[in-house]
Parts: structure tokens; sequence; C-alpha cells
């Protein structure tokens, strides 16, 4: 029998009984019986605003799967490009499928050599790489206007593997440009994240060489990063996109959103609190600190997971890989002592204060010689085929344009009064 709750109007006495569906219960039926009065939800935080087949979360336990299939399994044997295929396309790739996937990235990789001139030379020198990024995509939609024309399925896919294919060269001439460095360009011999590597830190002519260990590393972090549900900058994508925005635009309001220190800023944020400690015997007091309010606990706790965050286990064990070739981060100990004690003590594991994705991610940014300012860019390289998917699976399912509600609380009626009665 299907499950269903009644909803009575006390005002009316008239009722309502509603199904329930995957945990959800229809809004139409709501607004039929109560026409005029939303539910005031400020951070959407229990409303569903979207059917997705993409990615499955279940914070209550720790879980995170792509199209079905565990992060677990996924970070432990595909590639970045394999899950974005997954992401964008419904399904992981078979070899040859694989094979002509890449090759379309591969091909989609450069950019305009007035891209370069005229978009990227015109910021500041000090300009901050993220904020270069958000406008390097917007400004991409004036590169290919066909992108516009956003119901054409092919046009759509023509558009994802551009944006896929070029975030990482444009993310690097960013980094590049700030450092005064040349461009490099994309190498159709490297795979993408090596390639990606290559544009950041080669110097001279000589081949770049990538180590394994990082190399995998970081492509593991992209396929971590990839897509998370319905969170701020997802929804932010979804939001602009029901508009019938073109993905570049799209993407860059997306991006917006992770720049933010609440969302994507967060690894960085975490870093930072490390330097502050300072010490391995400064854990105790700054946890004591965090407890009496006076210090903020970064990097612990997470919006959805009331468990630990199955990502954070993943990017702990690839740290210590790292280390291995970079040299011991000397902050590592402290994130090592903060994570024991954080673990151990009830005043956190009530609160569910558990260890996130981004806690331990900035140290191997960091390691890997990757500057602050570029953990944010990282972030976006990775999360680009996670909007790209929301934003092409809502244009398939015919949206009507986002347009929430409110709960008016300003003043009532009142007339304007002349310049001198004011």
């Amino acid at each position: 029998m299907a499950e269903t709750i009644t909803i009575t109007d006390n005002r009316t006495g008239e009722s309502i009984e509603i199904p329930l569906v995957d945990g959800t219960v229809d809004a139409k039926a709501w607004r039929d019986l109560l026409p005029g009065i939303w539910f005031d939800d400020p951070s959407f935080s229990a409303t569903s605003g979207a059917d997705s087949a993409i990615t499955f979360l279940d914070g209550g336990a720790g879980l995170l799967r792509y199209r079905g299939y565990p992060i677990e399994q996924l970070a432990g044997s595909t590639s970045f490009l394999e899950v974005a295929h997954l992401l964008v396309r419904g399904e992981l790739p078979n070899g040859p499928q694989l094979k002509a996937w890449k090759s379309e990235i591969s091909e989609a990789a450069p950019i305009h050599e007035n891209f370069h001139k005229r978009i990227l030379e015109g910021f500041r020198d000090d300009a901050h790489a993220m904020g270069v990024l958000v406008s390097s995509i917007a400004a991409m939609s004036t590169f290919w206007p066909d992108s516009k024309n956003i119901e054409d399925p092919d046009q759509r896919r023509c558009e994802i593997v551009r944006l896929i294919a070029k975030m990482p060269t444009v993310a690097a001439s960013a980094y590049r440009r700030s450092e005064g460095l040349p461009y490099v360009l994309p190498d159709p011999d490297l795979d993408y994240t090596s390639n990606f590597l290559a544009m950041m830190f080669k110097t001279g002519e000589a081949p770049y060489v990538v180590d394994p260990i990082l190399h995998d590393a970081m492509d593991m972090l992209f396929v971590l990063h990839a897509d998370h549900e319905q969170n701020c900058s997802t929804t932010t994508a979804r939001v602009v996109g029901s508009a019938h925005a073109d993905p570049y635009v799209t993407v860059s309001a997306a991006a917006s959103a992770l720049y933010g220190p609440r969302h994507g800023g967060a690894n960085e944020a975490v870093l930072r609190m490390l330097t502050e400690i300072g010490e391995y015997g400064n854990v105790d007091a700054f946890m004591d600190g965090v407890k009496a309010g006076d210090q903020k606990l970064m990097g612990f706790g997470h919006r959805v997971y009331k468990n630990y965050d199955p990502r954070a286990r993943i990017v702990k064990d690839t740290a210590h890989r790292v280390f291995d070739v970079t040299g011991t981060n000397p902050l590592l100990d402290i994130a090592l002592k903060l994570e024991e004690v954080a673990l151990a003590d009830p005043y956190f594991i009530d609160r569910k204060l558990y260890p996130n994705v981004d806690f331990y991610s900035g140290l191997i940014y960091q390691s890997m010689g990757f500057p602050v300012e570029m953990f944010t860019v990282l972030f976006t390289i990775g999360r680009t085929p996670g909007w790209l998917a929301h934003w092409d699976e809502m244009l398939t399912q015919n949206s009507r344009i986002a347009r929430p509600r409110q709960r008016y609380t300003g003043p009532a009626d009142r007339d304007v009064p002349t310049i001198d009665e004011r």
C-alpha cells in the first residue's frame, strides 16, 4: 500500500491525502488545498527543487554515488575523464568510447589566441585566479554564440565537450598570467590531468614529466569533486540554466557560487587555520578555544553528511602517498592531531563534526606546488562535468524557470510623503 500523509486546514476543515514518493510530497497538492500559503525554507534545506538521476547522497549513512556507482569504487578504479563521461553521457565508457571521448576533449582543449590577448591580458597583475576564471568562462560565451541554441541536444553536447576540455587550459593560463610566465599550450600527446599539470608548471622546452603518484592524486581529487548533488553551486547552475542562459554564463554563475568561502573556499580556510595553529603542541588549546566559541574549526562537519564524509577517507589515504613523493607537509601532524582529538571528544562527536573532503585536500594541493589562490580553481575543474550534467538534465525535463516564493516582512501599505514631510 502506498504511503501517504493527510493535511487538514483547521480554518475550513478541508483535508487532502498526499502520497509520499521517494521521500517527497507533491507541492502542487499542498498549493491546491492552501493557496497563497508557502513553506518558509530560506536555504531550501527541506525543499526538493529537482528530479535528478545523476548523484545519490545519503548524509546519515555517509554514502555518495555517481549514477549508482559508489565513490570509493570510482575513485579507486576510474579516471576523471571516465567519470566525466559517466556524468554527462549517463554511463561509463567502454574502450572505444573512452578513446573517442579523450580525442574529443583533446581536440577542444586549446583556446583562441585572441582569448589570451584580449581577455586574460585585460586583468590586473594581482587579480585572483578564481576571479579571472569566473570572468573568462563567461567571456567564452561571446566566442561561441551558437551555444545559445540550448534546445538542440547536439549543440549542448558540443558545448559540454568544449567546457570540460578548455577549463584546465583557462585555469592554467590564469595562473601563469598572474605569475608573469608564458602560456603553455595543450599537448595532444598528454592525458587530461598530465596536460593540466604541464600547462601549470612546465618550464623551458624539455617535456614535462609528471610523477605518477602526483598525477593519480590530482586525477582522483577531480573525481571526488565531480558532483555532489544539489549543493549551492549546482543549484545555481540549474537556476540560471532554467532561464535558458547559455552554458558558459551558466557555468560561470556556478563557479561564482563556488568562489564563496562557505563552499569551494573551505580547503583554503583549513590551510589558513592549520598555519595559525602553528605547532603540534598548540592543538589542545585551540580545540578548547573551539569548544568555548573563541575559535572556528574548519574542515569538520558538513551541511549534508552527519557521518564521516566518504571522500575524506580517500583523501586522507592519498595525502600520505603524496607526501612520500613531495616530503611531509609540516602541517600534516597538526591536522592528524586535530582529527584525533575531534574523534575522541564527546563535544565534537555529539555534534557530528567529522572531517570532510576539504580537511586534507588543501594539504595535498600545497604540497604539489599549488598556491592557495588556486585551490578553488582546482575544485572548479573537477566540478564542471557535474554542473553540465545537471544543466543538460534540467533542459531535457522541460523545467519551468526557477521562481521561489518569499515571506514578506517589510512595511504595510503606506503613502509616499512629500519631500518636506520626510
